[in-house]
């Protein structure tokens, strides 16, 4: 165990490839998360450990988990290719840990889109739904939905959890694609929260108060499915 209380693992992705993950499961949990780190920040940036303890808190559990390039101190992401096998390997792993409980996957930005390529080309297996905290719809200054192509062949249930200063999503194309997608998806809008759900001192809220309303529409929408 962590100093958090999560239960450390070991998963392989090939033959020669293994990446570190965490279990953080509560004493009564009614669903598993598999969740996936943002390009710039491993498993264990304080960010991804709120967010474990957080749903941990509301009876979820999550397997948090390395890509590659994090678990060798590699500043590029891994090849989609690479990413996707490890979101595989992810979700097998969590399904042998918590094969008792609804399965959903996910994770932040990059690690989110990863996860939603991963499903497109082929379903992850026993996966109900994926939840997304803060698509990567472009890269900021470079407005496109063309990183959303693939979501049409998503045909399960998918949760966005995203910022209305989101830089990397704006609205006017985040919404239409979202709608696009049809009752399959659903969007979460978080008033003035960025990319990362931080709010500015004049919003009137902390940041404290944007993640708790992050986790409860996330937990909310998982306990409709479960």
């Amino acid at each position: 165990m962590n100093a958090a209380g999560a239960e450390q693992l070991t998963i392989a992705v090939s033959d020669n490839s293994n990446v570190s993950a965490l279990l953080l499961r509560p004493a009564e949990p009614r669903a598993a998360y598999v969740f996936a780190h943002g390009a710039g920040a491993g498993m264990a940036h304080p960010s991804m450990q709120t967010i474990a303890a957080g749903l941990a808190e509301r009876g979820i559990a999550t397997l948090r988990y390395q890509f590659p390039y994090m678990e060798k101190g590699s500043g590029r992401p891994d090849p989609p290719a690479v990413a996707q096998a490890t979101v595989r390997a992810a979700v097998a792993e969590a399904a042998r840990r918590c094969g008792d409980l609804p399965l959903f996957a996910g994770g932040k930005s990059f690690g989110g889109r990863m996860t939603s390529q991963a499903q497109a080309k082929a379903p992850l297996a026993g996966v109900r739904a994926l939840v997304f905290l803060g698509f990567p719809l472009h890269a900021a200054g470079k407005p496109s939905s063309e990183r959303a192509a693939h979501l049409a062949e998503v045909k399960i249930p998918m949760l966005f959890l995203q910022g209305t200063r989101d830089a990397l999503a704006e609205l006017d194309l985040l919404q239409p694609m979202v709608r696009g997608l049809g009752a399959r998806a659903t969007l979460q809008l978080v008033k003035e929260a960025d990319h990362s759900f931080h709010v500015l001192k004049r919003s009137g809220r902390n940041d404290g108060e944007v993640m708790a309303e992050v986790l409860d529409a996330f937990a909310a929408w998982v306990t409709k499915l479960s």
